[in-house]
Order: C-alpha cells, then structure tokens, then sequence
C-alpha cells in the first residue's frame, strides 16, 4: 500500500463526513471543580458522529480510540439514540427489585448468543470482573474445598476496582499494587510457568485474549489452548475477560471463538453499552453458582441500559457485520505495517479493529500529542505502543484519511526529535 496515492480517496472520505452544525460561542467554564483522575486532552468535544468529533471551537477529529473501543458502532450512531430515545419515555429504571422486558431480553439474547446459561447485568467491564472473582471463589466453596485463589497474567489490567485491581498488574495499570491476597501473577503466553503456579487453592485462571493495556498483546492460538487444557485437566476453571476483545472488536462475537476455546466464566463490558455504562457477567455449567443477594446493584439491569445493548447486540449480529469488521481490520493492519515500515516502527499486533503499534522508541505520548494537532485522536497503551481501537463501522476511506495523518504525525516528531538533537 502507497499511503501517498490515497490522497484522492482520502479527500473524498472527509468530504463525506457529516458537517458540524454551527456552535454557539465556547464556554469559559473551570476545570478545577473536577477532580484529576485521569489525565486529560484540553478539547472540549460537543458532538459526535461515527468516526469524527467536533470540540466547541468547531474543529473535526477523526476518532480511532472510540474511548478506547467502547463506542462499538462510532459516535451517536442512529440505531442506538432510536433506542434510548424510545426506551426512556418508556421506562427507565423500575428497580434493582423488579424484573423489566429489556433485562430479560437481554440476558436471554447473550446467553442464546454465545452459548452461555446465565447472565447478570453491570455498569462496567471493572464490576464485571469483580462479578467473576466472587463467582469463581462460590465456586471453590462448592466445588474444590474451599480453593480461592485466582492465577492471572503479568500485564494483565482487569479494571479499577480493588479487587479487579488485586487481580492486574499494576505495572499495566499504572495504578499501586492495592495488595488483596489470593493472586499471583504469571508471565502471559507462558503455559509451563501457569502449571507451575497451581496447586490446592487454586480455583481459577483470569486471562485476556489480548492484552489491551499492555500494548495490544494477543494470546498466542497454542497457549490459549494449552491453558483451557489444563483448566479442565486440573479441575479449575477458566475465566475469560473479553471486557476490550468481546462484542466484535475481534471480527467475533467474543474473541474466544477465534481461538476455538470456551471459557466457564466471561466479563463484556466497553462495546457491549456502545457508549453508555453497561457491563455482562456470563457463566456456564457448574460456574452458574451464584445465589440470590450475592450480585446486586442499584442500577444493573435497568432498561434504559438494557435496550442500548439490545440495539447493539441487533447490530453486531447482522449477517455480514463480522466480516465486514474483518476486511476493516486487514486494511488497517496493512496500513500500519507500511506505515512501520516507512518510518522503521516495530511489529503491528492485534485482531479485527484492535490494533496495537510498536514503536522504536518510547515515543508514544508525543506522537499522540503530534497526532492531536493533525486532528486525529490516538491512545498510548505504553510508553513505545500506539493503540488503534476505531469504530466497528469505520469506513475503508477513514482509515486511509488516519494514516495519512498519522504519518505527518510521525513526521512532526521525527523533526521536533532532529531539533533537539542539534540543539
């Protein structure tokens, strides 16, 4: 692929991106009334529409981090507003006592839909996997004399809850070891250093198929095997959190289904809302062990969250839309591996529309940074990996128009980096 012959088709994409209505004048509003949880770019985006934002000054960004694949069909995409427009005036949250129609309909297409015999309802990918860690140690009460300890991956990033948290490496994360007992931690892709880590207390083992916090790093097809083996050899079972790989983002359903493995336990959470907070614990056989009490929540289940991931699931499900998220992610992937090559960049490692960039350098922040000013919005996983998580939809076009930006984004630091070295 020559980058620099899609200019014409790139210019035809963006004139295809729908028009930023006119924008009142921008508010001067504070930020020091929000707390500094996370780190912020200083736009202040007021509309979105499938791949593109616009901030209150009327400026469009080409989005590839879709806030970081939770957006699954892009910004406001029609079907999901039709949903929560209609849902809302409607019903929106009965109670956490009550059965609703979108509650049940839900937990009865995922289940149908992924082979799954139970469903509970969150708010987050992080709740999800604090779900699996009590369902998993239930299941060692009743199933394996009391075993509670949970076996995960060095890297690993299960959410920001503290024992979704107890269960990541910090390192990943970026946040402190809070310390729980009853984790260890092994080096990913390695099945003999997983042996070697069970024994009588253990109940579970907590993998991603792919890495996403720790640079877009995938299973390899022979581990992920090698490790549903041993789960069913050893009695323990197997919990999959497919909170970033589930609900398409892989050219699948769930990711597990590209590696031909099933799973006794699986967190969705990001895509799965398209953008509103929604999150899915699924469990099969003996793991449908939870009693009543033991999961609960104001908000889990409530019907306005229940028809977003209806309108969602409807559209992931589509015939053809799987593969059309495949064709996507073998053009992207292309892209970027010529793009590396140009500019002597690592591997490209990743599956359907998630990708991950390895740079030479630990140049990722700045490149980020340099991105922003060509308009196009990227994520730093790590210090030296770029991570491209677009919307499912993305166009052929728009991902041609991202890597043309993203090349004079390389170029940018490539200069600002020949400054400073004659400085």
């Amino acid at each position: 692929m020559n980058l620099f012959n899609l200019r014409r088709q790139a210019a035809r994409a963006a004139e295809q991106a729908p028009a930023p209505v006119a924008l009142a004048q921008a508010e001067q509003l504070s930020r020091e009334c929000l707390m500094p949880a996370t780190e912020r770019a200083p736009q202040v985006f007021v509309r979105g529409q499938g791949s593109w934002l616009w901030d209150n000054e009327g400026r469009a960004y080409l989005d590839f981090t879709q806030g970081c694949a939770v957006n699954s069909l892009g910004h406001s995409p029609k079907a999901l507003v039709q949903a929560l427009s209609s849902q809302a005036q409607a019903l929106i949250n009965p109670g956490a006592g009550f059965h609703n129609r979108g509650l049940l309909s839900l937990v009865n297409r995922l289940c149908q839909s992924t082979g799954s015999d139970q469903a509970y309802l969150l708010n987050s990918g992080a709740e999800a996997c604090e779900g699996a860690i009590k369902l998993a140690r239930k299941w060692g009460q009743l199933h394996r004399n009391g075993a509670y300890h949970i076996i995960t991956a060095r890297q690993s990033c299960h959410g920001r809850s503290l024992g979704a948290l107890s269960a990541s490496d910090p390192s990943a994360c970026n946040r402190c070891e809070p310390g729980l007992p009853g984790f260890s931690k092994v080096p990913f892709n390695d099945l003999a250093a997983l042996h070697a880590a069970v024994d009588s207390r253990t109940v579970a083992i907590m993998l991603e198929p792919i890495q996403g916090e720790a640079g877009v790093i995938p299973a390899t097809q022979q581990y992920l095997k090698g490790v549903e083996r041993l789960c069913r050899e050893l009695g323990i079972l197997l919990i999959l959190d497919e909170v970033q790989t589930g609900v398409g983002r892989c050219g699948a359903l769930l990711a597990e289904q590209t590696y031909g493995v099933r799973a006794d336990i699986i967190t969705l959470g990001k895509g799965l809302g398209g953008g509103v907070p929604l999150a899915a614990l699924l469990a099969r056989g003996t793991a449908c062990c939870a009693e009543a009490g033991e999961l609960e929540g104001s908000h889990h289940g409530n019907a306005l969250m229940s028809a977003a991931g209806l309108a969602i699931l409807d559209a992931v499900l589509e015939p053809g839309f799987m593969e059309q998220v495949q064709a996507s992610g073998r053009h992207l992937r292309d892209g970027l591996s010529h793009l590396a090559g140009r500019y002597g960049q690592g591997e490209v490692r990743g599956q359907g529309l998630l990708w991950g960039l390895e740079l030479s350098d630990d140049s990722a922040a700045a490149l980020v940074k340099a991105a922003l000013q060509e308009g196009l919005l990227l994520n730093a996983a790590q210090a030296n990996v770029l991570r491209f998580s677009p919307a499912l939809t993305v166009s052929r076009g728009n991902i041609d128009e991202m890597l043309l930006r993203l090349a004079r984004a390389f170029a940018r630091v490539h200069t600002a980096q020949l400054n400073q070295r004659r400085a």
